[in-house]
C-alpha cells in the first residue's frame, strides 16, 4: 500500500481584526487541528494559523495569524437582511482562489438541522441562492454595501455540489460567539 499524505481541505474565513483574528467554520477547521492551519491572504501572503478555539453548536471558529495592519472586513447588521435582498458569497471554491458569486436571500431564520451535537445545536441560516461550493465555507456573505452579513457555511445538495440554496451563519450571532472564542478558546 502507498503511504498515505495528510489530509487537506480548503476553507474560506473573515479577517475580524487588524492584528489577525480570522472567523471561519468549524467544520474547515475540525481535521486541522492535528495538520496545522495554513492561511493564504487575497495578497498571496502565506502564514501558519493558530486555532483559538470553535464551537460546535453554531460551526463557527476562530484562527490567528501572526501578522499586524491587516485589512478588516467591514462587518454589517445581520438583523437588517431581508428576503429579496442580493447579496454575494466570497470565497475560495474548488480550489479557485477569490471568487464571488452573487444571489438573493431566499429566506431567513432557515434550520436545517446540521449542526446537532448531542441534540443541541443552534441554527438560524439566512438561506440564498449564491453559488456556494467546498472552499466557500467560512467566507463571508456580503450585501450591496460591501458589508458581511453573514458567514457562509452549508449547501443544500444531493452531490456535494451547489444546486441552487446555500446557508450563511448570520453575522450577528458570529458576532456573539467570536469574542467568546478569542476570549476562552
Amino acid at each position: 500500500m502507498p503511504k498515505r499524505g495528510p489530509e487537506v481541505g480548503a476553507g474560506s474565513g473573515v479577517i475580524i481584526t487588524a492584528n489577525g483574528y480570522i472567523l471561519t467554520n468549524n467544520h474547515v477547521v475540525t481535521n486541522a487541528k492535528k495538520n496545522g492551519i495554513k492561511v493564504q491572504l487575497s495578497d498571496t501572503r502565506e502564514f501558519n494559523a493558530k486555532l483559538i478555539g470553535t464551537d460546535k453548536y453554531t460551526d463557527l471558529a476562530v484562527i490567528k495569524i501572526d501578522a499586524d495592519n491587516l485589512p478588516v472586513a467591514a462587518l454589517g447588521n445581520s438583523d437588517d437582511v431581508e428576503v429579496g435582498h442580493i447579496v454575494f458569497a466570497i470565497g475560495a471554491p474548488l480550489g479557485l482562489k477569490s471568487t464571488m458569486t452573487e444571489g438573493i436571500v431566499s429566506a431567513l431564520g432557515r434550520n436545517i438541522g446540521i449542526n446537532q451535537q448531542d441534540g443541541y445545536g443552534i441554527e438560524n441560516f439566512i438561506q440564498t441562492d449564491a453559488a456556494v461550493n467546498p472552499g466557500n465555507s467560512g467566507g463571508p456573505l456580503v450585501n450591496i454595501n460591501g458589508e458581511v452579513i453573514g458567514i457562509n457555511s452549508a449547501i443544500a445538495t444531493t452531490n456535494a455540489r451547489y444546486q441552487g440554496y446555500s446557508f450563511a451563519i448570520p453575522l450577528n450571532l458570529a458576532k456573539q460567539v467570536a469574542p467568546d472564542i478569542i476570549k476562552y478558546g
